[in-house]
This record gives structure tokens, C-alpha cells and sequence, in this order.
């Protein structure tokens, strides 16, 4: 196939899921079920995928069970929308090394987390990324998440790094907004930037990001579509309403057991199956209850995009 986003100066924009890793009753790998559900996020006019990164359960495959994953994914997807993998390894050679064998794979990109467990500090943390870009020639998407991680790329570090031309995105997570600000007045247009909070997006949109690694977009591809292009057009008052009934299923993604409710909402949309794999298990009781009333809320509440002309 063509790889014709593969590039070091790759421009990404627009609404980008974290996808879904799908599994059978028996927790193996359920490729079709998978490149199924891609299905129904493209047809929801998504902008690009990001695979195997928190939601889509990195950590929770084997090597070669990732690699099966992505070359299925880029023959199915067959470059209608760039391709991405999570990086999220132990150590930094094992990150060179999966990083050089998704190259292979046909992947249009990286996102790039620091290295599991350790928290390194910024020096690590630089040599870190330097380091992967060395082992690919793909364009890399960096990701800050403190919050989940406990190592924060601060602005002043994504400076040091701007030398480095794989270096083409920053998926922006820490959960302050303040950061894209401070990203724009330090490096200019020098990266893309990518809202990663799904509860922050709008707020995010308005300061001037390029895109969004969406959660709940696997279950919601439509609205999400939504409120970006409502941006993109200035019409912020009706962005702001479809925000405001989203925000509660957003909310879902900004939480530890995110990738069971994310599945959960896959599952009562029609779109796939909440099996994951232990440690994470089936929720269940009053949490179940819970958050299934603010996903059915939402499925019956769901704003119509032909009401704005969309």
C-alpha cells in the first residue's frame, strides 16, 4: 500500500481514537472484531487512529500479538486515515526495538510514551525519546501523561527536543490547558498539538490544538466529528451544548478503571465486546449500575447532527 502520510514532517489533525483492542470470551486477541469497530469510527468521519495505546491495552499484549494488530489494521485500513501505535515499554531498548518493528508493520506513526514503572527524570526522560526516534523513521507523536505515568514533559523540555524532526506531535494530558498556551508561546507552530483529556477538549479547541486522542470516541464517533467541525466553524455556543451533554460520558475517560468503561460503552452502543484482560475485570454491582446509567443517558439523549445542518 502507499505510505504516503509516512514522513518525518507528518501533518496529523483532527479526531484521532485511542482505539479499542477487541478480545474473544477466552481473552484472546479478536483481530476482526477489532478492524470492525474501526469500521464504524471511520464511517463516523474519524480523522486517524491511534492503536494500542492505554485504551487499546498496550501493556496487556504479547510483541507478537501487537504486531498482528497493526499489520491487520493497516491492510484493512489501507491509508484512508493515518495509522498509529503506542510505545509504552518497560525500557528503552525494548521501546527501540518494538519501535523498529512497527516500522515495519507499515504504521504512519509513534506515540511515544516515557518508560513504564521507573519515573525518569527530565535528563532520562530526553534520552528516552531521543532514543526511539533514533531506532524508527517514522514521525513520532510525544506523550505527556503525568497524571497516569508520573513523568511531566514540561514545555521547556519539548523545546529542548524541537531539534529533532521525528519529533512531530505532543499529545497534551497533564490537565491543565495553561499548557497549550505555553507550548504555542515557547515552539511556535513547531509541533501539532493533541488534547488528550477528553473532558478538556473544548476548552483545549478554543486555545488552538490540532487535534484530539479521544477515548470516548469509540463509542461516540459521530458526536465527536460534532464538536470539532462546530468549532472549526465558530459556531461555539452550539459546541458548547453538545459539550455539556458529553461531558458526563467524557468524564469516563479521566478515571483508573477508564478502559472497562470505555468498553462498557462500546458494548451498549452495539460496537464490540467489554471483554479485557485481568487485572483490569468486568465492573460490576452499584459501579456497574452507575456508570451504565450515564452511558444509556447519553445513548437516549445523543444530540442529532441534521439539527445542525451536519
Amino acid at each position: 500500500m502507499s505510505h504516503e502520510n509516512r514522513d518525518s514532517q507528518a501533518k496529523w489533525t483532527g479526531v484521532f481514537p485511542a482505539a479499542t483492542t477487541q478480545f474473544k470470551p477466552d481473552g484472546s486477541l479478536d483481530v476482526p472484531a477489532t478492524l470492525k469497530h474501526l469500521d464504524v469510527m471511520l464511517d463516523g468521519g474519524i480523522h486517524g487512529f491511534v492503536m494500542l495505546g492505554t485504551v487499546g491495552e498496550n501493556c496487556s499484549l504479547e510483541k507478537d500479538e501487537k504486531l498482528e494488530m497493526l499489520r491487520a489494521t493497516v491492510d484493512h485500513v489501507q491509508g484512508k486515515v493515518p495509522v498509529l501505535t503506542g510505545v509504552a515499554e518497560y525500557t528503552t531498548d525494548q521501546a527501540c526495538r518494538y519501535a523498529a518493528a512497527a516500522n515495519k508493520t507499515g504504521v504512519d506513526g509513534l506515540m511515544v510514551l516515557p518508560a513504564m514503572v521507573y519515573k525518569t527524570d527530565v535528563r532520562e526522560t530526553v534520552v528516552h525519546f531521543r532514543e526511539v526516534a533514533k531506532a524508527t523513521d517514522l514521525p513520532i507523536m510525544i506523550y505527556n501523561n503525568p497524571v497516569s505515568y508520573g513523568v511531566d514533559i514540561k514545555p521547556e523540555t519539548f523545546a529542548e527536543l524541537a531539534d529533532e524532526p521525528r519529533f512531530t506531535a505532543i499529545k497534551e494530558s497533564s490537565e491543565d490547558p495553561r499548557r497549550i498556551t505555553h507550548l504555542r508561546n515557547l515552539c511556535g507552530d513547531r509541533y501539532q498539538l493533541f488534547a488528550g483529556v477528553d473532558d478538556l477538549v473544548l476548552e483545549s479547541l478554543i486555545l488552538g490544538i490540532d487535534g484530539w486522542v479521544s477515548g470516548l470516541v469509540n463509542a461516540f464517533p459521530v458526536e465527536n466529528r460534532l464538536i470539532w467541525d462546530l468549532v472549526k466553524e465558530e459556531r461555539y455556543k452550539e459546541a458548547r451544548d453538545v459539550y455539556r451533554w458529553y461531558t458526563p460520558l467524557l468524564q469516563l475517560d479521566t478515571l483508573p478503571k477508564l478502559v472497562q468503561y470505555i468498553k462498557l460503552a462500546v458494548a451498549e452502543c452495539g460496537y464490540g465486546s467489554e471483554q479485557t484482560r485481568p487485572p483490569r475485570l468486568r465492573i460490576e454491582g452499584e459501579e456497574r449500575e452507575r456508570v451504565l446509567s450515564i452511558i444509556r443517558e447519553g445513548i437516549e439523549t445523543r444530540p442529532d447532527p441534521a439539527t445542525f445542518g451536519m
